[in-house]
C-alpha cells in the first residue's frame, strides 16, 4: 500500500468511525448515511485511490477543476460527482454535462439552466436544494420561506429530480440547532415530494451535530484528505 493510499485508508477509517459512534448515538444505522468525500484541490489521482478503497461519492466546488478532474478519472463510472459550490448560472450549463447532483441550487434561475442543460445534454441530474441557516452577507441560500416554491419548479422541470436539501451551519452558533431547523424544512418538502428523502449537511467538524439531526449525506473533506494543498 502505498504512503498515500495508507494516509487516506486510515482518515476514511477514522471518519467511518465517527459517523458510525454519532449514529449510534442517535439509534441511527450507520449504513443508511453516505459520505461525500469533497475532493477540491486535490488530484484526481486522489480520486481513483479513494475509489478503490469503497468511496463511491465525491464533492467539488468549482466547475473548471471539477470537469477537468472528472475527465481524468479512472473509476469514473464508480463515482457519483457532486457539485456542492455556489454555481453562477453561466456555469451550469457545463455542469449539468458531468456532475451526477447539483447539491447547491437556490433559485428558479439556476433551475431554468441546469434543465436545459441536461436536457441539450440528455441526462438526468439530481438537484438538492441549499437553504439559508443565517443571514450572513456572501452566504448562498435560498430562504426558509421560499423553499416550497422552488421545490415545485425543480419537481416540473424535464430532466432534473429534486433529491431534498443541504445547508452550512452558520459560521458562529450551534450547528446542531442550524441542523435542527434544516431538518424542519426537509420535512415540509418531503409532505410534497415523498422521494425527496435527501438531507446534505455536516462536515469534517461538525459531521456528529448533523447525524444527530437527520443527515443522510455528510460532506467531509479535510478530515480525510488533510489540509489543502497549496495553490502556488
Amino acid at each position: 500500500m502505498t504512503g498515500r493510499r495508507a494516509e487516506l485508508a486510515a482518515n476514511l477509517a477514522r471518519v467511518h468511525e465517527r459517523i458510525a459512534g454519532a449514529a449510534g448515538a442517535a439509534g441511527r444505522d450507520a449504513s443508511q448515511i453516505e459520505l461525500v468525500v469533497v475532493t477540491k484541490y486535490f488530484p484526481a489521482s486522489d480520486v481513483d485511490l479513494l475509489a478503490d478503497l469503497g468511496v463511491r461519492h465525491i464533492g467539488e466546488n468549482k466547475d473548471q477543476e471539477a470537469s477537468a478532474k472528472v475527465a481524468e478519472l479512472s473509476h469514473r463510472d464508480d463515482i457519483m460527482v457532486h457539485f456542492v459550490g455556489q454555481l453562477q448560472s453561466n456555469k451550469a450549463g457545463h455542469v449539468a454535462t458531468y456532475a451526477d447532483v447539483v447539491q447547491s441550487v437556490d433559485r428558479a434561475k439556476l433551475v431554468t439552466a441546469l434543465d436545459r442543460a441536461a436536457q441539450r445534454a440528455d441526462r438526468r441530474v439530481d438537484v438538492l436544494l441549499q437553504v439559508a441557516l443565517d443571514e450572513a452577507p456572501g452566504r448562498a441560500g435560498v430562504a426558509a420561506d421560499d423553499v416550497a416554491a422552488l421545490a415545485d419548479l425543480v419537481a416540473a422541470s424535464r430532466c432534473l429530480s429534486l433529491r431534498g436539501v443541504m445547508a452550512v451551519a452558520p459560521r458562529e452558533g450551534d450547528p446542531r440547532a442550524a441542523f435542527a431547523r434544516l431538518r424542519e424544512v426537509a420535512h415540509g418538502i418531503r409532505a410534497g415530494h415523498p422521494d425527496a428523502t435527501w438531507i446534505s449537511a455536516g462536515m469534517s467538524g461538525d459531521l456528529e451535530a448533523a447525524v444527530g439531526e437527520g443527515a443522510t449525506h455528510l460532506r467531509v473533506g479535510t478530515a480525510i484528505l488533510g489540509s489543502r494543498p497549496s495553490l502556488g
